[in-house]
This record gives C-alpha cells, sequence and structure tokens, in this order.
C-alpha cells in the first residue's frame, strides 16, 4: 500500500477505503449508522452537511449531499433486496477527513459490486454511480473483513 494518495486515481488503485479509516483521527471521523429505510437518505444528508460544516468545509455540503443520497439510496435497496451471500450487516456513513481530502463511504450488507452503466436519462434507475462519478475526485468500493462492502466517494478539500 502506498504511503499517502496523491490523487484520486492512485486512491482508487492503491489506497481504498481501510487506508483512509486507519489514518484519520477521531476528531476527524463521523459515523453514522443507518436504517435499511427510505428517509436514511435525508438522515445521510443531514449528517454530512452538519459534519462538513462543523470541519470548515460547508462549499463541499451540496456536491457530498447529493452524492451521499446516491449511495445511501443504493445501500438501502440492497439491505431491502439482498443478493444471496448479503448478510445482516448494517448501513453504516462513514466520513473521513484527511487533509486535502474528504472521503464519504457508505457501507451495506451486499457483497456485490457496484456496477457502473451507461447512464439513460429516460430511465428512473441506473445514473447513481454516475452521479457519483461526476460530482466527486474519484470514487471506488472496498469488500469489507466482516462481510458487506463500502462504496465510497472522494473530494479534495482545497487545502
Amino acid at each position: 500500500m502506498s504511503d499517502e494518495p496523491k490523487s484520486g486515481g492512485q486512491l482508487t488503485r492503491d489506497v481504498g477505503f481501510g487506508w483512509f479509516r486507519r489514518a484519520a483521527d477521531a476528531s476527524d471521523t463521523t459515523m453514522c449508522p443507518l436504517a435499511p429505510q427510505a428517509d436514511s437518505v435525508k438522515t445521510a444528508r443531514d449528517v454530512t452537511r452538519t459534519t462538513l460544516r462543523r470541519w470548515g468545509l460547508s462549499e463541499l455540503g451540496d456536491d457530498a449531499a447529493l452524492v451521499v443520497s446516491e449511495l445511501v439510496t443504493n445501500a438501502v435497496r440492497y439491505a431491502l433486496c439482498p443478493a444471496s451471500g448479503a448478510g445482516g450487516h448494517p448501513i453504516t456513513l462513514t466520513l473521513l477527513r484527511l487533509a486535502p481530502h474528504v472521503l464519504l463511504a457508505v457501507s451495506d450488507p451486499s457483497d456485490e459490486a457496484p456496477l457502473p452503466v451507461q447512464p439513460d436519462f429516460v430511465s428512473e434507475h441506473g445514473r447513481g454511480l454516475y452521479i457519483v462519478e461526476t460530482y466527486s475526485q474519484a470514487w471506488g468500493w472496498d469488500a469489507l473483513d466482516e462481510g458487506g462492502k463500502a462504496v465510497w466517494a472522494l473530494f479534495g478539500t482545497g487545502d
């Protein structure tokens, strides 16, 4: 593993969510368990905006709230309609600040890899990861040791 991410691309290939989780201080970490229900999306947006404001990063609020909405929507879907192998692991929103980056991650009980699809702007579904990719510096996913996965998005703080 790399010592420190140099760019979003390097983070995607070499570092990942686990490195950020180990490297961030407790004061730079927010974790919020979420129920597998639709109103968890609003809760996640509120927690994201509040945390970013506390960290002095309100300017990331709109983009981060949009991205976290997409990530939590997918996590709720996987938790409510589990594929084989999906256990009872909770949905958890994690925000990690490690200047000059903020990482938003949403864990869910599914081991199924997120697959971006070519966006169809007529369909009601299928645009989530396109939105995540468009509004974040980088995104990816990591399998978790306890089962399930964390899908994350990286934002630059301008520091």
